[in-house]
């Protein structure tokens, strides 16, 4: 009885700990943005931070709005339930910064204003060109906040003890989640409507550096409790997770053998294909992370920034391994599925068992686990604040100012807009991601990723490196890439016909793949070479001055 009534009490206190933590955040957060709204007065503050943050203050905000819910929960979760097959989505996150390095982030910020489209539309017809990109940067939008919102709905019901079968303030499991998913839309809207992208951007530098921090200290934690040998940590792993030696080797969730099914076989291994591809040229067509490289006043301060984001980002990566199985080896895979089947709480389970072991009893837990779960809802709110001002930007500026109003919108008109369309997109997110809930989070943004690099991507390197690229080839490629990406998700096992599916009850799958992006990404490229040559349009001077832009800063606003 006494026991029981410990545990009881312990929950307790980490309930009202742990909302008390949330709540000094989300003040903090919400004085940050009241402050960015009386220094946001022109378009340029709304959408770009006025141009005044330096490389090191853009580097983590960055890291910020890439280090997202999906790196911290759902990397750790995959890891923790797959082990070796998990270590893709680390590594291909992080080399995914190299093609942004190399290839995008120095001639974009050269070249644009303030969203993706403005280097698209440069040397092309504006309206047809700057609707899909709208299309495009919404769509990818959407698809990265559903992760986000889903892992914000597993988290909370982790924090407030709900597990299947029980209650909270009158709500089961399944609405507690829900609540949540509706409450953190609306913290995102009020982000982005108040603060612009000045606020948003103080918001992440803040979450990284308590991500950082918090992830540090968990790693040393674990690797403290194996006294620093990895070899017993990753012996414990094995064991705990219940798959015994192949939780060490490729072969658990990708590029399965199936003895017997050579189909069945070669699918599995073109899924992991098709998802490392995805995720390497992902990065390099994110609107969210594109529109960053305008907020510094340079183009050294944009490689600069990218610098220091790979720095955070590689460094953040490398504790997600050691995170993911000291979940394994310390809370155990039957654990982590019974409190979220796709083990997205994997990361706050580990803290509640090191604070058990190494500050104490069950509010040793208690505490450690409100600190990680309020760095994780910080790292939620920044990065759909990030990506909510990167849609709504894109509808503002693209689509209402240069196609509805063909360029004669004042910058007040631009900027009201844009605080609708968030308003808009965060209720479209909210309702989708109520019916996401049983995907885990790191895999939901790698669909994100592949409709990125598929719809994006091949326009915006057609645009910077091609000669004979135009109008109809920018369209083809962004329309055909998005197209192609979106129709095969909905006909994959991700939406139907599985059981941890969107719908699970229904089955209209017919793409055998998880991720489109081996299919999709290809077709984007054809698309945007074909729509080129068979189109005679072509501006070759408007291309020679797009290329003295991007390569000096010439001319750059």
């Amino acid at each position: 009885m006494n026991t029981v009534l410990a545990a009881e009490a312990g929950s307790t206190t980490a309930r009202n700990l742990t909302i008390t933590l949330f709540l000094v955040f989300v003040a903090i957060t919400l004085a940050i943005t009241v402050w960015a709204s009386r220094q946001t007065k022109t378009a340029t503050d709304f959408y770009a931070g006025g141009r005044s943050f330096s490389g090191f203050q853009n580097g983590m905000a960055i890291g910020g709005d890439y280090m997202s819910a999906a790196s911290f929960l759902g990397i750790a979760g995959i890891i923790a339930l797959y082990g070796y097959d998990g270590f893709l989505y680390s590594i291909g996150f992080l080399v995914a910064w190299l093609v942004a390095l190399l290839l995008v982030a120095e001639l974009l910020r050269n070249s644009g204003r303030y969203t993706l489209a403005d280097v698209l539309a440069f040397r092309m017809r504006q309206r047809p060109v700057r609707t899909a990109a709208a299309v495009s940067t919404i769509t990818v939008s959407i698809f990265y906040l559903l992760a986000q919102m889903v892992g914000a709905g597993a988290l909370v019901a982790l924090l407030l003890g709900i597990k299947p079968g029980t209650t909270f303030l009158g709500m089961d499991a399944d609405t507690a989640k829900v609540a949540t998913i509706i409450m953190v839309g609306a913290l995102m809207i009020i982000y982005v409507t108040v603060g612009g992208m000045k606020g948003t951007t103080y918001v992440q530098i803040v979450k990284a550096f308590l991500l950082m921090g918090g992830a540090l200290a968990m790693t040393l934690l674990v690797l403290a409790k194996y006294k620093f040998n990895l070899s017993s940590l990753l012996g414990d792993a094995a064991s705990a997770s219940g798959k015994g030696a192949a939780f060490l080797e490729p072969g658990l969730r990708y590029g399965v053998e199936t003895p017997g099914d050579a189909l069945k076989t070669f699918y599995s291994k073109m899924d992991l294909l098709s998802l490392g591809i995805a995720l390497v040229l992902g990065t390099a067509g994110l609107p969210h992370i594109l529109i960053r490289f305008y907020t510094v006043p340079t183009a050294r301060a944009a490689r600069k920034s990218v610098l220091w984001a790979i720095g955070i980002i590689g460094t953040f990566y490398l504790l997600t391994l050691a995170l993911g199985f000291g979940a394994a080896a310390i809370v155990g895979g039957s654990e982590i599925t019974a409190q979220d089947k796709a083990g997205n709480t994997a990361a706050p389970q580990l803290a509640e068992k090191l604070g058990e072991q190494f500050l104490g009893g069950d509010l040793g837990g208690a505490t450690l686990l409100a600190i990680i779960a309020a760095v994780a809802f910080a790292t939620i709110l920044a990065v759909v604040a990030g990506l909510t001002l990167a849609s709504s930007s894109s509808l503002a500026h693209d689509f209402y100012a240069n196609v509805v109003k063909n360029g004669q919108a004042s910058e007040r008109q631009e900027v009201t807009v844009a605080r609708i369309s968030a308003l808009v997109i965060g209720a479209v997110s909210i309702v989708l991601s109520i019916y996401a809930q049983n995907l885990n989070v790191a895999f939901l943004v790698a669909l994100a990723f592949a409709v990125a690099a598929s719809g994006n991507l091949p326009a915006i390197l057609y645009s910077l490196f091609w000669k004979r690229f135009n109008t109809s080839g920018a369209v083809w490629a962004i329309y055909g890439g998005l197209l192609a990406a979106v129709v095969l998700v909905f006909f994959s096992p991700v939406v139907s016909g599985a059981p941890t599916a969107m719908f699970p009850d229904h089955d209209w799958q017919w793409f055998p793949l998880s991720n489109p992006g081996i299919i999709s990404i290809p077709f984007g490229f054809l698309c945007g070479w074909l729509g080129t040559i068979l189109s005679k349009e072509s501006d070759e001077e408007k291309y020679a001055e797009l290329e003295v832009r991007s390569l000096t800063g010439a001319g750059a606003h």
